[in-house]
């Protein structure tokens, strides 16, 4: 059913994009920016959310008229560590590290971005997830980690690199650049060329009005981190984001690493022991102090890595 349904799209933005690029972009955008309706919390999964303490973090939007964004509040103490879930995600899938954190004495926090879970909204874009880190860096103050999941782990990315303060990082599937999306979305419906470069600018327009090339710090690859402890999870059966992009990400970060899994795909390898187990070893490893540290702690993690990939 699914290819049918982006069969007869790819064949409608084609069509739109053979008499004009700028008809088959704006009969693309809707697509590219479509939300589903929000994914169900798994039973297990369940009296872990219900054991959270909720709340509301108020940031702009991308319409710029404010939403209100549901935070989940586990644990407690100043090490506090962020949990963002990506396109069509929900906190909820961050609900078996959030036990595995819980047993290590750590302050849990995770959100449902604008448009997912059981936040308001119906339209977003990364520029909301790195507001309402920044609305939970205000309230927690530096974080002990930010673990960010797919369009999430982008979005972490490109926060951090902005300014939000975090000891280290975590990404998981996530894409090197908004430019992935946009080559993957092409890639998808097989439309030309012309209406991907006229669909980058609907997107710039729409998302970013008066800046001239947001693609610049939307990526992970042009503005790299300013020297955060960084590990790279991805598995290579990862069939929503290629795993080539996990390699672009550690390439661009020196002394980053990265972890590969077999057989999670793209969701599943969230609650993955290899995941877990790595996740929870980078987060409770203290920070190195000075660059001979971090070049041991790298070399700690790589064979940490290693031996859970086995």
């Amino acid at each position: 059913m699914m290819n049918t349904v982006l069969s007869l799209a790819g064949a409608g933005v084609r069509a739109a994009g053979s008499v004009s690029p700028r008809w088959g972009a704006a009969a693309a955008m809707p697509l590219f920016a479509h939300v589903d309706r929000p994914r169900p919390v798994r039973t297990v999964d369940l009296p872990t959310m219900s054991r959270s303490r909720r709340s509301v973090v108020r940031i702009p939007g991308v319409a710029g008229t404010g939403v209100d964004v549901v935070a989940y509040e586990w644990g407690a103490g100043n090490r506090t560590v962020v949990l963002a879930h990506g396109w069509n995600g929900r906190a909820s899938q961050f609900a078996t590290l959030v036990r595995e954190l819980i047993a290590e004495r750590y302050r849990v926090v995770a959100f449902d971005a604008p448009a997912h879970g059981d936040s308001a909204g119906r339209r977003t874009y990364l520029v909301d997830w790195r507001d309402v880190l920044g609305a939970l860096q205000e309230r927690y103050g530096r974080f002990e980690a930010i673990v960010g999941h797919s369009f999430g782990g982008l979005a972490t990315l490109v926060s951090t690199a902005g300014g939000i303060e975090t000891e280290r990082v975590v990404t998981v599937a996530a894409p090197a650049a908004a430019e992935t999306l946009l080559t993957r979305f092409q890639s998808t419906l097989r439309y030309p060329d012309r209406t991907s470069d006229a669909l980058a600018q609907v997107f710039a327009r729409k998302y970013f009005p008066g800046d001239a090339d947001p693609f610049t710090w939307l990526s992970a690859v042009r503005r790299p981190l300013p020297g955060t402890p960084l590990l790279v999870i991805h598995d290579d059966a990862d069939r929503r984001v290629p795993f080539a992009e996990a390699s672009r990400i550690t390439d661009a970060n020196p002394g980053s690493r990265l972890l590969s899994t077999s057989g999670y795909g793209h969701n599943r390898i969230l609650t993955a022991d290899p995941f877990l187990d790595a996740v929870v070893d980078f987060v409770t490893r203290p920070v190195p102090t000075s660059s001979r540290a971090g070049e041991a702690s790298a070399a700690a993690l790589r064979e940490t890595a290693e031996a859970v990939a086995v």
